[in-house]
């Protein structure tokens, strides 16, 4: 199975930006949903779910917000392979169970994180690395069977629970991303052009061993996808010699 399905939920309230990040780094046949508008997928006939990032909280009591929580949990329930980004991170930590807060600080621009070594989705990645982070939030508490992944000094940056993973920091970020998210963001000037000053060609080049999340994860996807289809196919082979 060369190019599995995935659903894409886009809760990045229109930025382009993201749509085109998204495109340009899963190596999938892509669906993409702008959840902020409402539109979610009529059916659950897909591969793998990616939950992208957003300005909003996921502990906000918003219409949108709460529909979308229902999708994913329904797709959860279903096996479906996910990853989250940044808000979808702390979206999938919320509906499995866990606890998302505000941290009482703000992580923005290029951080160093730390993984553990011990999950596929970080397979290529050096121990410690460098990737664009921005969030207000974190996962405080992980959901139950929830194995942590990577953190630094400011949070949880990633979790496993089964075909479930979630990364705070921002892997699929450009240096346009980065510049346009920053000059948006509600800081005083010399934090803004401190960050602003760290958008390099040289860091960019740094981080973009993040990447490789994504081309794990949809590798872990393309697995998931063949033994399923491997296990329907034994399925009816048993059930068309019981029938002879």
């Amino acid at each position: 199975m060369s190019h599995v399905r995935i659903a894409v939920l886009n809760a990045a309230h229109e930025d382009a930006n993201t749509t085109r990040n998204f495109r340009r780094e899963l190596d999938a046949s892509l669906a993409e949903f702008d959840v902020t508008d409402g539109e979610l997928p009529a059916h659950y006939e897909f591969d793998g779910l990616v939950v992208t990032g957003s300005r909003s909280s996921v502990y906000w009591d918003e219409e949108w917000i709460d529909a979308t929580k229902e999708w994913v949990t329904a797709a959860l329930e279903r096996d479906i392979p996910a990853l989250g980004i940044c808000w979808g991170h702390q979206l999938l930590a919320d509906v499995l169970g866990g606890t998302v807060e505000d941290m009482g600080a703000y992580e923005v621009g290029y951080s160093e994180i730390d993984h553990h070594g011990n999950s596929r989705l970080f397979d290529g990645i050096a121990q410690s690395f460098t990737a664009f982070t921005s969030h207000a939030d974190a996962v405080t508490e992980l959901p139950a069977g929830a194995t942590p992944l990577a953190e630094n000094e400011y949070s949880n940056h990633g979790f496993r629970k089964g075909r479930v993973f979630g990364v705070q920091f921002h892997p699929e970020y450009d240096t346009k991303t980065a510049r346009e998210l920053v000059h948006r963001k509600d800081l005083d000037a010399d934090r803004r052009d401190a960050v602003l000053a760290e958008i390099t060609d040289e860091n960019y080049a740094s981080a973009c061993e993040a990447k490789l999340v994504f081309e794990n994860f949809v590798e872990f996807v393309r697995e998931t996808a063949a033994d399923t289809a491997a296990t329907a196919m034994d399925e009816q082979s048993e059930s068309a010699g019981r029938s002879d």
